[in-house]
């Protein structure tokens, strides 16, 4: 019984979906301007190629920076809710931070963050 109510909510989720998409399809206004193709960068036009090949050290920087924002989050959380939770959210804490330490020693010790 629960798989036939998990495949009505699919199918369910599909033909909305599809029903979304049509829609917006049918009511969106259309403009075949060639202009509004074109690159956008504040408003001078670009030279040579748009696109451009980034360091992966930007992108691992950034990496780093989600993966430290996100644990911001979590210690947040953890932090609202800590008498409630005693010794065992302690504990579950600190392993987290150690597991966090030792990406960023990894990270540090493959050169991840220095710019080079």
């Amino acid at each position: 019984m629960d798989f036939i109510l998990l495949v009505v909510v699919i199918i369910i989720a599909v033909i909305m979906t599809a029903a979304a998409v049509g829609i917006a399809k049918l009511i969106a206004p259309r403009s075949y301007n060639p202009q509004k193709s074109e690159p956008y960068e504040c408003g001078i036009p670009t030279r040579g190629k748009s696109w451009m090949q980034f360091k992966v050290g930007y992108y691992l920087f950034a990496i780093l920076f989600l993966m430290f924002d996100v644990e911001t989050v979590f210690l947040f959380a953890w932090a609202v809710v800590v008498q409630d939770l005693g010794i065992y959210g302690l504990v579950s804490v600190l392993f987290f931070l150690l597991i966090l330490v030792l990406g960023l020693a990894y990270a540090w010790r493959k050169g991840a963050l220095e710019w080079k």
